[in-house]
């Protein structure tokens, strides 16, 4: 008899064989591990975990099924909130959402939520196991911008409810971060990203690529020309932050955006690809946050010797626990309590080194996080040909900038309320990282199942 107060272990690479591969680092659960850690569920009254995920997954009634082996009908319980589940069940912070407020955990460790979610959605993916659409449309048109995790919940939703959804994507391939800015040996693009965006469009919902917001439409000729009827952006934050220190411009230092995008939509994990990025042989990544894991676990596969670079210690490291756990077992070094000063460039241009300074932590600041304060004299030099900024990222200005009556803050992030998603400007709707900043995609999706409540009562209300 296992013991119930201890997670059913979950299967992955050895850190010495994933370090050198892009392959997927979970190997998750197959059917009677998963029916094994599933009977560990208490099946509360009052399940806590209902309300840790922000798009409100039945979760006891998932867990239920897999327990008796019901696989296709825990797929439907969970296909009622989540579109993306086979995504949500690898990149979401499980740890302080769902498993977070689980009772089983008071005692021992939670459920493993987030490993029967991807369970779930991978035999559905493999036993092409499709969501429940609606039999007709009811001709009312929506548009939705972007297709990342906020844009395809959002459409998904809609397209349930009856609307007829066109989503419009800047770049050549559909998912936003999931495809350019999360690493394959996190999220695997087409066995995963692609096949989930498949459902979607088994709903419904109509694609259109290359198709720049503010650029090659705006949002105005969207209502006024073409016939949408309400308009939900989730276009993102991908306007990167950088510290403004001297030498931050020469070549070889990627914003951590950049850097995961090249790498992901330019295939630098496939040998047979020829992808025009500078792998570097040491490589600093600076920044503390999933995303700088990200970048710092990707420059690792690609050969470089990788330092993280951040300025507070391990204990303020906002990445998931499991994500720097992953690192460091693959060869990541940390040097905690470092920040940059300077970049030093060679005569060509190209990065040849970085001063850095020790820091201290002191008072708490805004955050509650203890301000870091630099310790005098303790400057020194580090040897590195590669510098990521990962320092986190803001919404571009451009679709706000050209829609009229789009209020926006000092963030340059779109004003709207969190209940519906409605912005400043009639019909138009937004969320996920266009209005909060970068945060995480399962804030997103709730997000997106916000506007698509919004745009819902908005249209039947008219």
């Amino acid at each position: 008899m296992a013991d119930v107060l201890k997670k059913v272990p979950v299967r992955e690479q050895e850190p010495k064989v994933r370090a050198a591969n892009f392959e997927e680092v979970c190997l998750g659960y197959n059917q009677e591990e998963a029916m094994e850690e599933a009977s560990r569920c208490i099946n509360c009254k009052n399940a806590k975990c209902i309300s840790g995920c922000p798009v409100a997954i039945d979760i006891p009634g998932f867990i239920k099924e897999v327990k008796e082996g019901n696989i296709e009908e825990a797929y439907k319980v969970i296909g009622k909130s989540s579109a993306l589940p086979a995504i949500c069940g690898r990149v979401c912070p499980q740890e302080s959402q769902c498993e977070g407020k689980c009772i089983r955990g008071i005692k021992g460790e939670p459920v493993s939520i987030g490993k029967l979610e991807r369970f779930v959605a991978d035999y559905a993916l493999e036993h092409d196991i499709n969501p429940e659409g609606p039999e007709t449309t009811n001709g009312h048109k929506v548009a939705v911008i972007g297709s990342g995790p906020s844009g395809l919940t959002c459409a998904g939703d809609l397209a349930k409810m009856g609307y007829e959804v066109t989503v419009f994507e800047a770049l050549h391939e559909l998912g936003g971060v999931l495809v350019y800015g999360i690493p394959e040996f996190r999220l695997p693009k087409q066995k995963v990203v692609a096949k989930e965006i498949e459902k979607v469009k088994e709903l419904g919902v109509k694609f259109e690529t290359n198709v720049v917001i503010g650029k090659s439409t705006t949002i105005d000729q969207l209502i006024e020309e073409e016939g949408f009827e309400a308009v939900f952006i989730g276009s993102g934050a991908g306007l990167p932050m950088f510290m403004g220190i001297p030498g931050e411009n020469a070549n070889g230092v990627f914003s951590a955006n950049e850097y995961l995008t090249r790498s992901n939509l330019m295939k630098a994990f496939d040998d047979s690809y020829d992808t025009p990025i500078a792998g570097g042989k040491k490589v600093a990544v600076v920044g503390g946050g999933n995303v700088a894991m990200d970048a710092a676990r990707t420059a690792l596969r690609l050969g470089a010797e990788v330092h993280i670079v951040y300025r507070r210690s391990e204990a303020e490291l906002p990445a998931r626990v499991e994500e720097v756990h992953h690192a460091k077992e693959e060869g990541v070094i940390f040097d905690l309590l470092t920040n940059p000063k300077e970049i030093f460039v060679d005569d060509s241009g190209n990065v040849k080194g970085m001063k850095v300074i020790k820091m201290e932590l002191g008072e708490p600041d805004a955050s509650g996080r203890r301000r870091p304060v630099e310790v005098p004299g303790s400057e020194y030099e580090i040897e590195v040909d590669t510098v990521i900024m990962s320092l986190g990222t803001s919404p571009n200005p451009l679709i706000s900038s050209t829609t009229k009556g789009l209020e926006t803050n000092r963030w340059k992030c779109i004003v709207a309320d969190e209940e519906f998603g409605k912005t400043s400007k009639e019909g138009v709707y937004a969320g996920g990282d266009a209005v909060t900043g970068a945060a995480t995609v399962i804030l997103a999706m709730g997000a997106g199942k916000a506007g698509a409540r919004g745009i819902d009562a908005y249209l039947k209300n008219r």
